[in-house]
């Protein structure tokens, strides 16, 4: 089963469950592209990356404040699950369900 798909992800996060939605649009040679958007705004993928069923890639967060988000999930039929690392915040649990 492919990866792509938007997926309704909830991250857990120092100030709370954080609900987005999360758009993985896989590219050629192992790449995809998407975006999360949520309460606390938008952000692009950059760097995604495709193994299989696995998938990584690197964000910027703006709001409340700057920060570089690491990011690495985990499809399973249509589940999706993971972590985000949050520079000093460490990493932050990620699950989800890809919409119909």
């Amino acid at each position: 089963m492919s990866v792509a798909g938007t997926y309704d992800c909830t991250i857990r996060t120092p100030m709370g469950p954080q609900s987005g939605t999360l758009v993985v649009q896989p590219g050629a040679d192992g790449t995809f592209s998407g975006s999360i958007s949520g309460d606390m705004g938008a952000m692009d993928i950059t760097g995604g990356r495709v193994n299989g069923q696995t998938l990584a890639w690197s964000m910027t967060m703006t709001r409340p404040m700057p920060i570089d988000l690491e990011c690495a999930a985990t499809v399973d039929g249509d589940t999706i699950s993971g972590s985000v690392k949050a520079g000093m915040f460490g990493p932050m649990d990620l699950a989800g369900t890809r919409r119909a």
